[in-house]
């Protein structure tokens, strides 16, 4: 009996984390069994390094690039963190309004940027900004983690080329749930949100050229990026990255609208429906009862979600990313509703049956 099956809980939560994959619990185990150092020159030392640079094949692959441009790193945060270290200190740093707290707090100074109701920026602003300002380093996600909007990356990569700026783009929850053709950017992933093991994630640059590292130690990583590199969790996020890539993302996205009609027949709003999201993510706003009330009705129930990020020591709070889309109540009573790779319809249709009975229930109270 697994662990989810002993506690009898529909697991609703994928973009704080995904269920390990088959085939990434396989490659952990394998990487377990190799003893040597990547960075050994011995034959032990030697058979792990083979791994190693063949998972960093796979994953620069993914993304259309060398080899040679993918740095691994603890996770998401780490990247995003080494990105702005190595990128944004000699220059303006400028974020979007909705960006994940791994950037906003890299990056304490920066610029925050308006977004629209849909938590988009609109790239022509940008370009006035940049006209006003000059080069700098301009970070948007590629999905946002609480509301799964997809930013629109081909025009922000355009208005950066075109300004001489750096563009480094958060794909932690984007990376393997939706296509990526940028080449003229740094990327960030995280293992674990693809249903890798947790405690791997990658910086990918856009060239091989070296950087300022944020973590210096025994030169590892070309020098980019000191310590030992994670090598189970490494091999678990490459098999993983490709297991989602070959996901039938369509088969979710309809099981994602089942339970945005159940909820929007229950007088709730759902932010940033209209535009391009991710197939799998829903923040149902539901007005008039808090997101903590709902978060402990559906624990009872049985049922795993979340109120926005996952990366807040546990609380509740209202979400600065619903506060900067102009809701101001709504933003401390919204859920987030994200599919994982392996839902099932019955888990969305107990689900919906349980969002009516709270809907009704609670605006009663």
């Amino acid at each position: 009996m697994s662990m989810n099956e002993a506690l009898k809980t529909t697991y609703l939560d994928a973009n704080a984390t995904e269920p390990l994959r088959p085939t990434a619990r396989q490659a952990v185990l394998d990487g377990m069994m190799l003893s040597g150092n990547p960075s050994s020159v011995h034959a032990e030392g030697r058979e792990a390094r083979r791994f190693l640079e063949e998972a960093r094949n796979r994953i620069s692959a993914g993304f259309g690039r060398i080899s040679g441009t993918c740095v691994f790193t603890s996770g998401g945060t780490e990247a995003d963190a080494m990105a702005i270290h190595a990128f944004g200190r000699s220059r303006p740093v400028l974020i979007g309004g909705t960006e994940h707290d791994a950037i906003r707090k890299a990056a304490p100074d920066a610029e925050v940027l308006g977004v629209d109701r849909f938590g988009l920026l609109d790239p022509e602003d940008l370009r006035q900004r940049l006209h006003q300002i000059g080069p700098a380093l301009v970070c948007v996600m590629s999905a946002n983690n609480e509301t799964g909007v997809l930013s629109p990356l081909q025009d922000i990569e355009a208005v950066c080329r075109d300004s001489g700026s750096h563009l480094h783009v958060d794909a932690v929850q984007g990376a393997g749930r939706v296509p990526f053709t940028l080449s003229e950017c740094s990327v960030a992933i995280s293992g674990h949100k693809m249903g890798g093991p947790k405690g791997a994630g990658a910086l990918l640059m856009q060239n091989e050229d070296p950087i300022d590292a944020l973590m210096i130690g025994g030169g590892q990583e070309r020098g980019r990026r000191g310590g030992t590199q994670p090598l189970p969790a490494i091999l678990g996020m490459a098999a993983a990255f490709e297991e989602s890539r070959r996901q039938d993302w369509v088969r979710i996205d309809a099981l994602r609208e089942q339970v945005e009609q159940a909820a929007l027949e229950c007088g709730a709003r759902v932010a940033g429906r209209g535009v391009p999201r991710l197939p799998n993510t829903s923040c149902l706003i539901l007005d008039g009862v808090s997101a903590q009330i709902q978060l402990m009705t559906f624990d009872l129930g049985g049922f795993c979600v979340s109120a926005g990020s996952a990366c807040s020591s546990g609380k509740v709070s209202s979400s600065h990313v619903l506060t900067a889309m102009g809701e101001t109540e709504g933003a401390s009573q919204a859920i987030r509703v994200s599919l994982p790779w392996n839902v099932e319809e019955d888990h969305v249709v107990a689900f919906c049956k349980a969002y009516r009975e709270m809907a009704a229930r609670l605006k009663k109270q």
